[in-house]
């Protein structure tokens, strides 16, 4: 059984575009689960191989509120999530992004009509 909430946060974190990242604390708030960014965190976590609902949940677009990568440097998935940022043309900087630069600023009609929740 999957956690009810973990659906939520991955059809969110599905709106972030290619070439932009957020925050978990802001995942969270998007997803109707305020203040609840570690959930955000373990849920990426346990996001299925095959994605969700068809669809693959972008977890690398998702970084801490200080714009950082929150993997250990160096680690296995810092790497990878910094390649797979770097593969969007966002901008890194050891293990930074400038959120001034990159960070998803939605357009809160969108995001009703497209969240299920």
């Amino acid at each position: 059984m999957v956690y009810p909430h973990y659906q939520q946060i991955w059809q969110t974190v599905q709106l972030i575009p290619h070439g932009r990242v957020a925050c978990y604390g802001q995942i969270a708030d998007l997803a109707g689960l305020p203040g609840r960014a570690r959930l955000v965190g373990k849920a990426l976590g346990k996001v299925p191989k095959e994605g969700w609902q068809g669809r693959r949940v972008p977890w690398f677009r998702v970084i801490n509120s200080q714009g950082k990568i929150s993997f250990p440097l160096g680690s296995e998935y810092f790497v990878k999530q910094k390649q797979h940022l770097q593969d969007e043309q966002i901008v890194v900087l050891g293990s930074r992004v400038q959120l001034n630069d990159f960070q998803w600023q939605p357009d809160l009609a969108e995001i009703l009509f497209s969240l299920e929740f």
